[in-house]
């Protein structure tokens, strides 16, 4: 008999799942069974770069023999289908940022008077980066007006380096130098990249390769960091919140509006605009108790982390999310917006808004959204929602379960929680780093993802990792598959993490899972681990350090860009799934051993769960062997705790025990 395989991990997300397969509904579980990856794309044996293609380059000795109609070998291909992932990638972080930076400077100039500047502090730290003059009298917004202009430049520029290239470490960036990868701006490494793809450019795979890992660069240490930035220095940079996530936030008896995607500028405003008490006033007269403000994917993280909004998950989320049948109004932007939600949403009574000048969908009212005119614009959603209030149908799958969370952790507050507002520090995480306390930490990221049961790799790989001590921070709808599940709260390291960890989270007064925010807010994870290289005691650059990424469930090329950035930059980096290079070995040992040979850093693809656990714990114990750090010992700060495989969970669960994660 066939076993049966959940669709998500989430208790919540499969009862909606199966309320809408009784219904007739489509889903993207449901596609994804349905509509197979191609098995000669999915390995990057396809070229479609020009004309006379696409030419499918398979065979036993495809690696060696198999050319396409110019001549390129698979390896080329391979390489060349990598790079302009990362390019799209770079593309949607930077274009994200380059519109933070305008915002920042239509605050400073006066224009956009719905915003101001909230994290002057932020601000004048950030100007002390770029050598620019604050303080001593100077008006705040003379010192943002030239922070957003010189990080503006970091868009354009045609020679140089961008402007963030000093908050590395001195020996990463003597690596980037020796392999010419430091980046000159976003826009010319982007175009570049794209230009090198081109039929007939370059067909080097390591040299395309390496172009890659320079515009990876520039998402990394510019265009990310830059939004990641200026959204503190406009709204505040983020500390410990607590909140809820679930699916089951809707109110009954509340509108429900939803914000859901990526930039924050207009979700913050709605934020405030849902609180007028003449908003409040209407929401009533229609028969509503008041407004219930929710978030999904990455808009979710940014309006959790800096008011407690609460969310209701990931990208896999956003149809089940209108399957309650309580959304009254979803409000979108860019990246990540299934077009599948319009659909969706004419099945309910929901309302489906697009603001983004750059992004629209049929089916969904669009309301163009204008910095210079925010809060305008964002009463006219919330009134929309409000009016759409009494349409509200009885169908649905109604939830109620809600977890804990507690998020907000950036590394201006990290710091503060080991050392004080004067004398922050990494010293007491590097010190329980090299006592062997933590054994190790894991940035764990990324999407999530209906071909696997969804959040269920997030949900198996956070538990075993704190089990064994490894401190882990997470971002984008990673954070969104922890906090759906109840991880993201102190109380996760009393019951489950390591003696060691357990230890080091009671004293520090965290949980054993951080949130960091957004997908952009990687950058803060790179800003993290540069100050644990400048604490000292561990490695004098990022690479070397007993830390790893994990994107177990990616299905961006936001994901590519990002993984590529952190190899660059010295981390060990393991994606889940299939290989969109597997059908080179050429190109897979560069990215693995030639990588990691130059930066320190390397990028692998694996779709077992167990082996990306292993992988994960064997880099950190070679790099804690390398530093010649104490030798992590299971069990030394308690009673030792077993690392069990999946049969053994599942073993546990038909016994009575604890339920399994999903998989």
């Amino acid at each position: 008999m066939e076993k049966k395989i959940r669709k998500s991990a989430s208790d919540a997300a499969q009862k909606i799942i199966e309320w809408g397969e009784a219904e007739g509904l489509q889903t993207c579980f449901d596609r994804a069974q349905k509509l197979k990856p191609c098995p000669i794309g999915e390995t990057g044996a396809c070229c479609k770069n020009c004309h006379m293609g696409p030419c499918r380059l398979v065979g036993a000795d495809a690696e060696e023999k198999a050319r396409g109609i110019c001549g390129a070998t698979l390896p080329t291909v391979a390489a060349r289908n990598m790079v302009r992932m990362i390019a799209a990638g770079t593309s949607a972080h930077s274009d994200h940022a380059r519109d933070m930076a305008f915002t920042l400077l239509a605050v400073a100039e006066g224009e956009a008077k719905d915003f101001q500047i909230k994290d002057v502090r932020k601000l004048y730290k950030v100007a002390g980066i770029l050598g620019i003059e604050f303080g001593n009298g100077r008006p705040v917004n003379d010192v943002a007006r030239d922070v957003a202009k010189m990080l503006l430049d970091d868009f354009g520029r045609q020679k140089g380096f961008i402007n963030y290239l000093n908050r590395a470490p001195g020996k990463t960036q003597e690596r980037w130098k020796k392999w010419g990868i430091i980046p000159r701006s976003i826009d010319r490494e982007v175009v570049e990249t794209l230009h090198r793809t081109n039929v007939g450019v370059d067909h080097d795979p390591d040299h395309l390769l390496l172009g890659g890992l320079r515009c990876a660069l520039a998402d990394g240490w510019a265009g990310s960091m830059i939004s990641t930035d200026i959204t503190d220095i406009l709204f505040g940079t983020p500390k410990p919140v607590k909140s809820e996530a679930s699916l089951g936030i809707f109110k009954e008896d509340e509108v429900n509006l939803v914000v859901h995607g990526h930039e924050p500028t207009l979700a913050e405003t709605i934020v405030d605009v849902v609180g007028e008490p003449e908003m409040i006033a209407y929401a009533k007269s229609k028969g509503a108790k008041g407004i219930n403000l929710g978030g999904m994917c990455c808009t979710a993280n940014e309006v959790l982390m800096r008011h407690g909004i609460p969310t209701a998950g990931g990208f896999t989320n956003q149809e089940l999310g209108i399957m309650t049948g309580l959304v009254d109004a979803i409000s979108v932007d860019v990246q990540c917006i299934m077009p599948a939600i319009a659909e969706m949403a004419s099945k309910f009574h929901t309302k489906v808004i697009t603001t983004s000048p750059k992004a629209m969908m049929k089916g969904a009212v669009h309301i163009e959204y204008d910095e210079h005119k925010s809060k305008e614009i964002a009463r006219k959603i919330v009134k929309l929602a409000i009016d759409n209030y009494p349409n509200r149908k009885a169908k649905g799958s109604h939830i109620t379960d809600k977890f804990p969370v507690i998020a907000g952790f950036s590394d201006e507050y990290i710091q503060y929680m080991q050392g004080g507002r004067w004398r922050g520090s990494y010293r007491p995480l590097n010190d329980a780093i090299m006592a062997g306390r933590v054994r190790g930490v894991v940035g764990l990221a990324g999407c999530d993802n209906p071909r696997v049961p969804s959040t269920g790799l997030h949900r198996y790989l956070a538990m075993e990792l704190i089990r064994n001590d490894v401190l882990i921070v997470s971002t984008g709808c990673g954070s969104a598959a922890c906090g759906t599940a109840g991880y993201l709260t102190p109380e996760m390291a009393l019951e489950n993490a390591g003696p060691g960890l357990r230890e080091v989270c009671e004293a520090i007064g965290i949980p054993p899972i951080l949130h960091l925010g957004a997908c952009v807010d990687n950058s803060r994870i790179l800003t993290i681990a540069s100050a644990m290289a400048a604490e000292g005691g561990l490695s004098d650059e990022i690479g070397g350090m007993p830390a790893v990424g994990i994107a177990p469930e990616w299905m961006s090329e936001k994901a590519i860009a990002i993984g590529c950035y952190f190899a660059a930059s010295g981390v060990p980096v393991i994606f889940g799934g299939e290989s969109p290079v597997g059908a080179s070995k050429e190109v897979t040992k560069i990215m693995t051993e030639v990588w990691f040979e130059r930066f320190k850093g390397s990028l692998h693809f694996e779709p077992d769960p167990e082996k990306i656990l292993a992988l994960a714990l064997q880099y950190i114990d070679s790099a804690r062997g390398a530093l010649k750090l104490r030798k992590y010992e299971p069990g030394r700060f308690g009673t030792e705790r077993v690392l069990m495989d999946m049969a053994a969970r599942r073993e546990i669960e038909r016994a009575g025990g604890k339920p399994h994660i999903g998989i």
